[in-house]
């Protein structure tokens, strides 16, 4: 597995990183806290260190099963990344309205629980909370990343960053992100210290960052971590035309999931796999490999709920694509994956 720096930060990580939204056992089909153990595990040992997790994945419930996975030796061997600054169960005091599950076209980070309502919330002695409270569900003294999950725009951003420098001096953070923020919110950051991370959805489908934070990332040394680059498994060419999903995933309201949609899908996936056989990998190695190809990007973001997964995911960040693939994917992209006008 290859390794790239997190900014200025010091810090080495591996090029995939374990995503643990589905672990949380929420808005993906639960999960069984024995099987994530293991498959945390099996990550470290095979290279992907990297492992972000979220406060509001599972209202607490991946911090709690990351922090019991990396007991022991396995914290040692860990990256651990975390987020701030969304508040579940909040009311109107609590900063910026997210959503709740009632708000059925926005489900990135919205619950299935309708007594959940998400703010974001980046006021100084929330971002203290929030750290505090995840440093107690992980079981740790420190967290290597704390990126800010949303950008609370009732809160200054300066406010916010300066919380984040007072944590990161008393030893409680050791490098700091922000996920779903503009240049203009990143500028903002640097204009008060050291932003090391911007975590962004990137992917064959999802390109629009690559106009924007993918240069800005670029030219400010801040590391660039693609989250759902296999566009929440349709690129992996395991969910076809003709799949059922089941009652409750989030999947059966995703517009880009509809049959159209991945009959499309299949037809560029169909246009890349010789070149996947070229490298003797899966479509998802393949995609993954193009990802972090992809100039200012350093790191993408791969969620797994088992030991099977990972495995896979793993070789994505073990190989590098030659020019002439690139510029082949690049033309299948162009031709098969064009926007919906």
């Amino acid at each position: 597995m290859h390794t790239r720096p997190l900014g200025q930060s010091g810090i080495e990580a591996s090029v995939v990183a374990l995503g643990t939204w589905a672990i949380g056992g929420w808005m993906w089909g639960g999960s069984v806290e024995r099987e994530s153990i293991a498959t945390i595990h099996a990550a470290i040992d095979n290279g992907m260190t990297f492992i972000d997790t979220a406060p509001v994945y599972g209202m607490g419930r991946a911090e709690e099963i990351v922090g019991a996975a990396l007991r022991g030796s396995y914290r040692h061997k860990a990256v651990l990344a975390s987020k701030c600054s969304l508040v579940w169960d909040g009311t109107g005091e609590d900063g910026y309205y997210h959503f709740s599950a009632d708000d059925q076209d926005k489900v990135d980070d919205a619950t299935p629980d309708p007594k959940y309502r998400i703010f974001r919330n980046g006021r100084p002695a929330q971002i203290r909370k929030g750290v505090e409270d995840s440093l107690r569900r992980l079981r740790t003294d420190v967290i290597d990343l704390m990126q800010t999950h949303w950008q609370d725009p009732t809160t200054p951003i300066a406010d916010t960053m300066h919380e984040l420098l007072k944590l990161k001096k008393e030893g409680k953070i050791r490098a700091i992100g922000c996920s779903n923020a503009t240049p203009e919110q990143m500028a903002e950051y640097l204009a008060v210290g050291p932003l090391d991370v911007d975590q962004e959805k990137f992917s064959m489908l999802d390109r629009d960052r690559a106009g924007d934070n993918l240069p800005f990332c670029k030219e400010n040394n801040v590391a660039f971590l693609a989250y759902s680059p296999l566009g929440q498994g349709l690129l992996t060419g395991a969910v076809g035309p003709d799949r059922q999903f089941q009652p409750g995933d989030a999947r059966n309201r995703l517009p880009r999931f509809s049959q159209e949609n991945r009959r499309k899908v299949a037809d560029f996936l169909a246009d890349i796999r010789p070149i996947a056989d070229d490298y003797s990998l899966t479509l998802a190695q393949l995609v993954t490999a193009w990802t972090v190809a992809q100039p200012g990007c350093t790191h993408a973001l791969l969620g797994a709920r088992s030991i099977k997964q990972v495995i896979e995911n793993v070789k994505g960040g073990a190989v590098t694509l030659d020019p002439r693939a690139l510029e082949e994917i690049d033309r299948a992209i162009a031709e098969k994956l064009r926007p919906e006008k």
